[in-house]
């Protein structure tokens, strides 16, 4: 067996992916303005694969410079529909605003990981999802965000798809790990080639 990860992220769902893999990990939350950093990088014209994979790298980076030789994962989600970038909402009006938006469209989820190493990044994946969401009502929009705000106020697009957002959507492509936000496939088979896991 290797090293314990170090979790640069106080996602639960991350976590309990994880811990149901099997691997090891502590959490350090990397303290970063996600903000600023996403409103420059797209300042400067970066796509929403590079504004996750980025966002992802300065996690791991962070936490990485305070802790050497850890092996320190950094995760980032961006939801993107048409060029456009969706953050978390800021309020159920928000939460709103970007369900009629996504509604009858198909976005794609974007689930970035990077591995650092001392400062460095040693591994790094993006997974994409595409997602066809149904023509949802007014109503239902309302009634949604209502019943799920407490939930849903953490996650990219207003949604959980391991919650009534299910049934938000008619189609859904790709790996449901990284609707969760972590290529969670990719990031145990480098953890195995590297002997970091036992298989």
């Amino acid at each position: 067996m290797g090293r314990k990860i170090t979790l640069a992220s106080g996602s639960e769902i991350r976590a309990q992916l994880l811990q149901n893999a099997g691997v090891e990990f502590d959490v350090i939350p990397a303290r970063i303005d996600e903000d600023m950093i996403r409103q420059s990088l797209e300042a400067e014209g970066a796509s929403p694969r590079d504004v996750a994979d980025a966002l992802a790298e300065f996690k791991a980076r962070k936490v990485s410079d305070r802790a050497p030789g850890a092996l320190v994962l950094g995760c980032d989600q961006v939801a993107e529909v048409g060029g456009e970038i969706l953050s978390k909402p800021d309020s159920p009006q928000e939460a709103i605003a970007q369900l009629t938006h996504l509604s009858g469209q198909t976005h794609r989820l974007l689930s970035a990981a990077v591995l650092c190493e001392d400062g460095k990044p040693i591994w790094r994946h993006v997974g994409t999802v595409r997602l066809k969401m149904r023509d949802l009502s007014n109503y239902y929009i309302d009634d949604y965000v209502a019943r799920n705000w407490d939930s849903i106020r953490w996650s990219v697009g207003a949604y959980k798809l391991e919650e009534e957002g299910v049934r938000l959507f008619s189609r859904i492509e790709g790996d449901y790990f990284n609707v969760l936000g972590l290529p969670l496939t990719e990031l145990l088979s480098y953890l195995i080639t590297r002997k970091e896991l036992d298989i």
